[in-house]
């Protein structure tokens, strides 16, 4: 069995550039003790806590589409749909906290909810 430190994921709606092109699969990593630490420090982050979880995300969305790393950043992320940043969000976390591997997802046409593998087993 081997283990994962790199988890592919598809936004619900998808990062929209200003010429109009849509992003929606991309790549996060794990995250490691420093992006949250590092993350911490920011003075945005110290002067508004929440805004901690859009430098750690921009941090470990390694591929976002044909977009380069660099242009992953707190302001790309600023401008995802609430949709795609609460994606991000439980998919952090369900990748980085509990270990199942697994996130929840409801089906588009049926709307039945169920669990998907993010590593291929059950």
């Amino acid at each position: 069995m081997s283990f994962s430190t790199e988890h592919p994921f598809t936004l619900p709606i998808g990062y929209i550039d200003g010429d109009g092109n849509r992003y929606q699969n991309g790549v996060m990593r794990l995250a490691t003790a420093a992006d949250e630490i590092l993350s911490a420090k920011d003075m945005r982050v110290q002067s508004n806590p929440a805004y901690l979880v859009v430098i750690i995300l921009s941090k470990v969305i390694t591929e976002l589409g044909k977009l380069p790393k660099e242009e992953i950043t707190p302001k790309l992320i600023e401008k995802l749909f609430v949709s795609d940043f609460s994606y991000l969000r439980s998919f952090y976390e369900e990748i980085n906290r509990n270990g199942k591997g697994k996130i929840p997802a409801t089906c588009p046409k049926c709307e039945n909810r169920f669990e998907v593998s993010l590593n291929g087993s059950d």
